[in-house]
């Protein structure tokens, strides 16, 4: 349960900062409150977070052989179908979460990733 927690608060944190770095990437709609947008926030992170322990070994899996020519960089663009992924449900789940272009989604899952890695090394997770 406490590390769900961490994933979840870690998620949230990152899409917060990425949603600040990118003006790509918006959370809410116009005359939203605070209080709704975290609440987003939060959804979304959840979102992420079960998109990121379910779906991404398995498409890491698969991309393998990928993931070794490109000494790793695929991951990048694995990591920003995941965040694709997290916006399309996001969608169909009614939450206000938007991601324009391709590049943003690229750097939009960079900056997740390596927030979400800082988190986790700060948070002790025993």
């Amino acid at each position: 349960m406490k590390k769900a927690l961490i994933t979840i608060a870690a998620n949230t944190v990152a899409l917060a900062i990425a949603v600040a770095i990118f003006d790509g990437i918006r959370v809410g709609l116009p005359g939203t409150s605070t209080g709704e947008d975290v609440l987003t926030l939060v959804l979304v992170g959840i979102v992420l977070g079960v998109i990121n322990a379910v779906i991404a070994p398995l498409v890491k899996l698969l991309s393998l052989p990928f993931i070794i020519v490109t000494l790793g960089l695929f991951l990048l663009l694995v990591n920003a179908a995941m965040l694709w992924l997290t916006t399309e449900l996001a969608d169909l789940f009614d939450l206000a979460f938007r991601v324009d272009g391709f590049w943003t989604y690229v750097l939009g899952a960079l900056v997740i990733s390596l927030v979400v890695l800082a988190v986790r090394a700060v948070v002790d997770e025993d």
